[in-house]
């Protein structure tokens, strides 16, 4: 990875180091397996990190070109496809999913239960595209205990993760379980991005995984990016680890990782909320693209009008502020991406206007405008308790900023 020196876009060398050594303890004190980082700030990238291992039990080290399970790291990715066939005229974003997947005009919405069972009711208003790329479409994803309703994806999920059953099938499953309240009525991190995914199918009339190859990763250069590791690959694959507490990092078995199973198989369900792998440099190609407002080296994915609208704030101040579970979120939520809105509600180093997402396993990025500033984290770790790697190499990042 080339980069440059720090101080030639505005960076500090010695406060960037801080990075270096927190990344070394990290991994040192076994709570991650191996780590990439990168922070580029004016289209220079002013540091470059490589920790720890890619798979332990092998002796294999961390590599430059290692291959990540992104998870929801897809999403953004996912909603720059729909958006793009918005700005082909194919849809308004206030359309009923409805008209283009029909199962969701039979979906219903839980507003209690009793001892009869569930109280079902019409969707009003019905859900739209705008829902679904903002989270309030009502759908969940199985994780919280607040409705009746996330039983029914749990229980849809106790087994390996399928992949030969075609996306199609899953979506329709989707639809038949109630929604846990109105569309557009509240906030809820959900299955809406693979909704979104099999719109983009219905749509283009062509697999999501070809629409994504031909009409992004081809034009950003992306070439590791896929639903699939192929097996000329499976060697720069990252072991994907867990831990129940600090300290015992432990890899997992292949039928025990979540949401995608074994990915180095062929895929016919393609989530687009959470199935690509990728790789660090590809990622850089693709947010690289949305910090010049959609633009590339010899064309173009999206307007920069469309730009800043996925990444203004969509979320109004009633249903503020958001909530993944208990745990209260310090920002807004724009068209497939988390947008800062506040300096004094964020809970750590920002600027007004800047966005970004996660990973389940601890990938992490962010786009700063204001800043001319990017921020990549990739590494394989799934802990069931909450981990600050990613914040903290945020604000690791930031308070290098020297100019």
């Amino acid at each position: 990875m080339q980069t440059t020196s720090p101080e030639s876009v505005g960076l500090s060398s010695q406060r960037l180091t801080r990075i270096t050594t927190y990344m070394e303890d990290l991994v040192r004190d076994n709570r991650l397996p191996g780590v990439l980082t990168l922070v580029q700030r004016h289209g220079k990238i002013a540091h470059f990190g490589k920790f720890g291992s890619m798979d332990i039990e092998a002796g294999k080290p961390m590599q430059e070109d290692a291959i990540f399970r992104i998870y929801s790291m897809t999403k953004p990715i996912t909603s720059v496809a729909v958006m793009m066939l918005l700005e082909e005229g194919r849809f308004n974003i206030t359309d009923p999913v409805a008209n283009f997947i029909p199962a969701f005009a039979k979906t219903k919405v839980c507003v209690g239960s009793d001892v009869m069972g569930l109280q079902l009711v019409d969707q009003q208003p019905a859900m739209n595209i705008q829902h679904l790329l903002t989270h309030t479409s009502g759908l969940s994803y199985g994780s919280y205990f607040d409705s009746p309703v996330d039983e029914f994806y749990r229980r849809e999920d106790r087994g390996p993760f399928d992949r030969t059953a075609p996306l199609a099938d899953l979506i329709n499953q989707l639809a038949g379980f109630p929604l846990v309240f109105q569309p557009g009525t509240n906030w809820r991190y959900s299955m809406s991005t693979d909704v979104l995914g099999y719109l983009v199918q219905v749509i283009a009339d062509m697999p999501l995984a070809d629409f994504f190859k031909e009409r992004i990763f081809k034009p950003l250069g992306m070439v590791d990016t896929d639903f699939m590791v192929p097996s000329q690959k499976v060697d720069r694959l990252a072991q994907i680890y867990s831990s129940e507490q600090l300290y015992d990092i432990h890899p997992v078995p292949v039928d025990k990782i979540p949401g995608t199973g074994d990915i180095t198989k062929p895929t016919s369900t393609p989530l687009g909320g959470a199935g690509l792998v990728s790789t660090l440099a590809d990622y850089l190609a693709f947010c690289n693209c949305m910090l010049n407002n959609g633009k590339y080296s010899g064309g173009r994915l999206l307007s920069r009008k469309t730009v800043e609208w996925m990444t203004a704030n969509h979320i109004p101040d009633s249903m503020m502020p958001i909530y993944m579970g208990l745990d209260q979120r310090d920002h807004g939520f724009g068209l497939g991406f988390r947008v800062t809105t506040h300096l004094g509600q964020a809970r750590k180093l920002s600027s007004v206007g800047e966005y970004g997402w996660g990973g389940l396993a601890n990938t992490y990025f962010w786009i700063d405008p204001a800043e001319a500033f990017i921020g990549l984290m990739m590494t394989q770790h799934l802990p069931t308790l909450p981990y600050t790697a990613n914040d903290i190499f945020r604000n690791l990042a930031y308070q290098a900023i020297d100019d």
